[in-house]
């Protein structure tokens, strides 16, 4: 008879498989009562960006959008210094 290989790695890797499918399954049932979780934290990110938007990014928050702007492809120029 042949050999197949190297049955421990194929066994590791079963288990990793399956470890990963059951985070998975955790995750889905942490947020199974809020079907739309990413929908929200989408919005009140994009919100929130808004919000620093009009403000000029002055407000406290909004420093993590510094280095975003002031460049020719976000097209959003802002005098930070004032």
């Amino acid at each position: 008879m042949t050999k197949y290989g190297n049955n421990a790695q194929a066994g590791f890797g079963m288990i990793v498989v399956a470890a990963s499918l059951a985070a998975v399954g955790l995750i889905g049932l942490m947020i199974g009562e809020d079907v739309l979780f990413s929908d929200d934290m989408q919005r009140a990110n994009t919100a929130h960006f808004n919000e620093c938007k009009e403000n000029d990014f002055k407000l406290d928050g909004c420093e993590k959008y510094w280095d975003r702007i002031n460049t020719e492809i976000s097209g959003i120029f802002v005098d930070l210094d004032k």
